[in-house]
């Protein structure tokens, strides 16, 4: 399953259309109508909009027709924050959320979204720019999550969180400084903060968090694999929450 679109008047009903798009390639330099009419598009929808070379856009084209601009789509169609709190409130069960502050792997992300399912948890929130989008490759690698699993693209992750918070959840954030996740309350209605690869969570999210939850390390080297991070920390969690229903 391919997840670009090429060619002017293809890129543009996606647009039209209302098709997730996740980034825009267009040619440096090309500013005519139909270029223009089209980054007009992606503007009204908050498209990341990347102007590159011809060579990067030959590289990226699979029909060898993109006539300077391609559009790369979503895999799947994004949620709402509404709607995954919706879902936690059908089940009857507090809110168990997903945050992820600029994962840019889609193999990461897409594993991130399988344990989010496996772990029962309601949905997924990643924030529009600095971060890998619903790409084929993010569908595959969820190993079928995603049909079950919604997944939601906000602006700002830092200020999702403080509305978020008036609504009674709380969040924790993985980070090698923090407290040792035993020693921390993880019960009732919680977002899951993990961060990017290399960086792990910005400042500004970091301080919007309650709290900050390392994992012991026994070994040589000092981080995970953010997957494998959301995996344990998820894991937490759902031991908690079972042991409280005890």
């Amino acid at each position: 399953m391919s997840d670009l679109i090429e060619g002017r008047n293809a890129v543009l009903e996606a647009f039209r259309s209302g098709r997730s798009v996740d980034r825009l390639y267009i040619l440096e330099g090309c500013q005519d109508g139909p270029v223009r009419t089209i980054a007009r598009e992606a503007r009204k929808k908050d498209t990341i909009v990347s102007y590159v070379s011809r060579e990067r856009l030959d590289q990226l084209s699979e029909t060898r027709a993109h006539q300077g601009v391609i559009a790369q789509v979503a895999a799947y169609e994004y949620s709402s924050v509404e709607r995954i709190l919706a879902k936690a409130e059908e089940k009857g069960e507090p809110p168990f959320l997903f945050l992820l502050d600029s994962v840019e792997d889609p193999h990461n992300l897409g594993a991130i979204i399988r344990t989010a399912n496996l772990a029962g948890a309601h949905g997924v929130i990643i924030p529009r720019r600095r971060s890998v989008g619903l790409t084929a490759t993010v569908a595959k690698t969820s190993a079928g999550a995603l049909n079950y699993t919604p997944v939601a693209r906000v602006t700002n992750l830092a200020r999702t969180i403080e509305e978020l918070k008036e609504k009674g959840i709380w969040f924790v954030c993985a980070d090698m400084d923090g407290q040792p996740m035993y020693d921390l309350n993880l019960t009732g209605p919680i977002g899951l903060v993990i961060g990017n690869e290399g960086a792990g969570v910005s400042r500004l999210v970091r301080e919007a968090c309650d709290f900050t939850a390392s994992i012991p390390m026994q070994g040589d080297i000092d981080s995970l694999n953010a997957s494998v991070a959301a995996g344990v920390l998820a894991y937490e969690i759902v031991r908690q929450r079972l042991s409280q229903k005890k």
